[in-house]
């Protein structure tokens, strides 16, 4: 298969114009999820955990520390983590924010052993670990799992009373968002996600979906409301086997959105600059992260889906997105004012965005050709998408210590294991198979002629 050819490779730089208003369309499309982290573990943990200033500011720091340590050879962007809502949440409620906070700093250093290891002992057990039979259907069930939330802020979910005006407006975002990435031209072609939250903005504004209040509350400069260890709290580590543990998964999904980000521009961004890297990068970010009293870090799908439409993977993008980030969390005024984007603007783009994703798992299938004739790769994928999409889930209980893996992580575990433990097929089985097929297609043609 062809790669389509980038607009912008990695190390290019935009023109001055350009390059603002592309930086912040990644800021749009990475605002919406990472200021729903804070807002999850709230309401899950029934107290303030995390802030949405807080949150912002160590993205981009986070994001500018990673490409430092990539050495600005990988376009990611890093934003608040899905996968540590629930374990952050249970980390609160067992060790206060002292416990939360000591655990993402420790998730961040678990990140970091991994990347020395792989530096010490080279990463070719990773392939035989994670090859794209179980990769492939890890990205799926990352940009499948996110659908629900799509469809939630939509209001189309099977709970919800529908409000028309809130479809209509998810509907005109979507439909603004994709005719302008089939039929737009030129630079419009490039930001369609931002073209798309403007027009579906204006539309929500004149269907009245818009609450201004929480603008005209709000001081123009806030400083965020960190929290540093020693001086706002005493790191504790009663809770740090309940949110540690999911730092092995999150590794998973690390390899799976580089090898996804890496098909679509073309590089192998695991062998250069080198997932000891990458790793090196996400781990350190989600330590200061942790330190600064911020969520943790991880490769956004969100943007990634952005560089793959765009065909932009300016790395002098990301980091200005990441710039902007920081400066939005001290302004009050504007934090206020994108967080008035209703959900059902969010939903309309994220119903590409998330599907993107999930597409980009079967491209890694079919770039790499799997054998779905081999009855080994079949039970591997099949098996991941239910668990991972079926809400399955299991909890580990001893004494005082309580571990759950449900979803992706669940699936990404038992997706290596069933890879590393069922025996290959012989080749003389699967040829026969095959033939069989054939055989069958023949019989079945021949008797639809003689008809």
């Amino acid at each position: 298969m062809e790669q389509e050819k980038l607009r912008l490779d990695v190390n290019e730089k935009p023109k001055l114009t350009k390059w603002i208003i592309l930086a912040l369309q990644h800021v749009f499309a990475m605002f919406g999820a990472t200021i729903l982290v804070p807002i999850l573990v709230n309401n899950a943990a029934g107290e303030t955990v995390l802030t949405i200033p807080v949150a912002l500011v160590t993205s981009g720091i986070g994001t500018l520390i990673y490409l430092l340590c990539t050495r600005g050879k990988s376009p990611v962007y890093l934003g608040s983590s899905f996968a540590f809502i629930a374990p952050l949440s249970a980390a609160f409620l067992k060790g206060g924010i002292s416990g939360a906070m000591t655990g993402i700093m420790a998730v961040g250093l678990i990140y970091i052993i991994f990347a020395i290891v792989i530096r010490l002992i080279g990463k070719n057990w990773i392939d035989k670990l994670l090859p794209p039979v179980v990769i492939g259907p890890m990205i799926m069930i990352i940009g499948l799992g996110l659908a629900p939330s799509a469809i939630s802020q939509i209001g189309l979910n099977a709970e919800a009373i529908i409000d028309w005006r809130g479809v209509a407006v998810a509907l005109i975002t979507f439909l603004t968002t994709a005719l302008v990435m089939v039929k737009g031209k030129g630079f419009m072609k490039i930001i369609p996600f931002l073209i798309g939250i403007m027009v579906g903005y204006i539309s929500a504004i004149c269907f009245g979906l818009v609450d201004f209040t929480p603008v005209l509350e709000a001081s123009f400069f806030s400083m965020p409301s960190f929290r540093i260890p020693f001086l706002s709290y005493t790191p504790s580590f009663s809770a740090l086997l309940t949110i540690a543990p999911i730092a092995l998964v999150t590794i998973c999904e690390h390899i799976g959105d580089h090898t996804a980000l890496g098909s679509i521009i073309g590089k192998d961004l695991l062998k250069e600059p080198g997932l000891e890297k990458t790793l090196l990068g996400d781990g350190v970010a989600t330590f200061v992260a942790g330190f600064l009293g911020g969520p943790a870090n991880t490769t956004y799908g969100e943007n990634t889906s952005v560089v793959g439409m765009t065909k932009v993977a300016s790395i002098w993008v990301i980091g200005l997105a990441a710039i902007f980030a920081i400066g939005l969390g001290f302004l009050g005024k504007f934090t206020a004012l994108v967080s008035t984007i209703p959900n059902p603007v969010l939903g309309g783009v994220s119903l590409l965005l998330y599907g993107f994703i999930a597409v980009n798992g079967l491209k890694v299938l079919i770039q790499n050709q799997i054998d779905f004739g081999k009855s080994k790769n079949v039970v591997v994928a099949s098996t991941m998408l239910v668990l991972g999409l079926g809400g399955a889930a299991i909890s580990i209980v001893s004494g005082d210590l309580s571990i759950t893996i449900s979803g992706m992580s669940l699936a990404a575990i038992i997706g290596v294991l069933l890879n590393l433990l069922l025996p290959e097929e012989k080749e003389e089985v699967v040829n026969t198979k095959q033939n069989e097929i054939k055989e069958n297609v023949k019989r079945e043609e021949k008797i639809k002629e003689e008809v």
